[in-house]
């Protein structure tokens, strides 16, 4: 947005250069100018219409208006705006519709008294002109109309913009158009799980026609889903609510193993950038359908890998400890140290009993040097950062377990009891 404004603000002084340099270059064939005159009018400063003027300054009070969340008052100033429509500059028809779309939508969505018919025919209008974002602006009105619960009318704005052609501009943007078939796909995922709902869990009569209506009804939204929502999953790219969408259908028509197939995909192809939550889904997935702990734990390694502070590695953690190999063990003190180190994890009394039971373990195999190897690492700041005094008065007035907690993992790690441990020791 503020390369669009800066954009636009130059643009009124590009436009007197050019009328400038018009008049100072010479036509083919006529007659030169002298280099004096020439470098005395690149000194002149650049002239600026009236026009051109109220426009930027009508542009900078919509800005501020906007930074200080003044609503109403940027709806008058953009109603005054809307005059640079009317501007011929080559320049100014092709960044000013988009500028009043991006400002205009943000001041819509936040306006108090805005109805659902101003956004409509605020939108309609500008698709008409802003011909290069049309597909964009037609994509936020069905967010809008998503948003709202106008399906019906969502529905109907994301098929029109689908069947929609404009010359070379619509193969210049293939990527919003398949984004646009996806969100198709989504839409007709949304009514399939209306309809999977409507439909009573426990159905009586087999015969009854009007659930097999709905039932047919409901498969084809499956298939037409489908197939748009498989369109995407082609493509690299973050499409969690898409894969989520696709496999919750899958998974309840009982392909599993196409499901299976398209949750590794989303989590291991190369071509597609690293997300987390490729592997969260994966993991929710074969756990929910009883994969082998090895098979759960080879996913939440790599998740690890990815994200040492997620909530699931206390889940790893216990997978870990559960096998009770050597080097899982090993492995499961470091996945729990490591989700101590976040702040954000300081006071759970979850993870502290974790690393408390996994101490009592290594003790009685005879492993404590797990726990020291990852405890040299740390003894330089974990006493501030876990054990100070403190913490130690505001653990025990808050919450008495989880102080018991540290302060037994505190007397096994530090050669020196900490005053965190003394009170619970004396």
């Amino acid at each position: 947005m503020d390369d669009l404004c800066a954009e636009l603000s130059q643009s009124d002084q590009q436009d007197s250069l050019d009328d400038e340099q018009q008049i100072c270059s010479p036509e083919i064939g006529g007659r030169p100018h002298l280099p004096l005159l020439h470098s005395f009018k690149e000194t002149l400063p650049r002239r600026e219409t009236g026009f051109h003027k109220s426009s930027r300054i009508c542009l900078t009070k919509i800005q501020e208006a906007l930074f200080k969340h003044r609503w109403e008052e940027a709806a008058e100033y953009m109603k005054n705006y809307f005059e640079t429509l009317e501007d011929t500059t080559v320049r100014k028809q092709t960044v000013s519709p988009e500028v009043i779309w991006r400002m205009g939508s943000e001041i819509l969505h936040h306006l108090p008294n805005a109805k659902l018919e101003d956004f409509n025919s605020f939108l309609e209008r500008l698709k008409n002109i802003g011909v290069k974002n049309f597909q964009k602006m037609c994509l936020e009105h069905f967010f809008h109309l998503l948003l709202l619960g106008k399906f019906d009318d969502a529905k109907r704005q994301v098929s029109a913009v689908e069947n929609w052609r404009y010359g070379k501009l619509t193969a210049s943007q293939p990527q919003t158009a398949k984004l646009i078939q996806a969100y198709h796909g989504y839409l007709g995922y949304l009514t399939w799980c209306a309809l999977k709902a409507a439909i009573s869990d426990t159905v009586t009569d087999k015969s009854d026609n009007s659930d097999v209506a709905e039932i047919q009804e409901m498969h084809r939204y499956f298939r037409q889903s489908s197939l748009n929502l498989q369109e995407i999953l082609k493509q690299p790219g973050v499409w969690d609510p898409f894969v989520l969408g696709y496999i919750n259908m899958l998974d309840f028509y009982e392909n599993e193993s196409e499901a299976l197939k398209v949750l590794n995909e989303y989590a291991y192809d190369n071509s597609f950038p690293p997300n987390p939550n490729a592997h969260v889904y994966l993991y929710q997935f074969l756990k929910k359908h009883q994969a082998s702990e090895k098979t759960l734990m080879a996913v939440l390694r790599i998740l690890h890998a990815l994200v040492p502070s997620h909530e699931l590695m206390l889940e790893f953690s216990s997978l870990l400890l559960k096998s009770g190999e050597s080097q899982h063990l090993q492995e499961s003190v470091k996945v729990i140290f490591s989700l101590l180190d976040y702040s954000s994890w300081k006071n759970n009394l979850d993870a502290w009993i974790c690393l408390g039971e996994i101490i009592k373990l290594l003790k009685k195999k005879d492993c404590f040097h797990f726990v020291d190897e990852e405890w040299k690492l740390r003894k330089d700041w974990w006493p501030t950062f876990h054990f100070s005094t403190y913490l130690a008065r505001q653990d025990f007035k808050e919450n008495k377990e989880l102080f018991r907690r540290k302060s037994f993992v505190a007397a096994a790690v530090m050669e020196n009891i900490c005053r965190h441990a003394f009170h619970i020791l004396k």
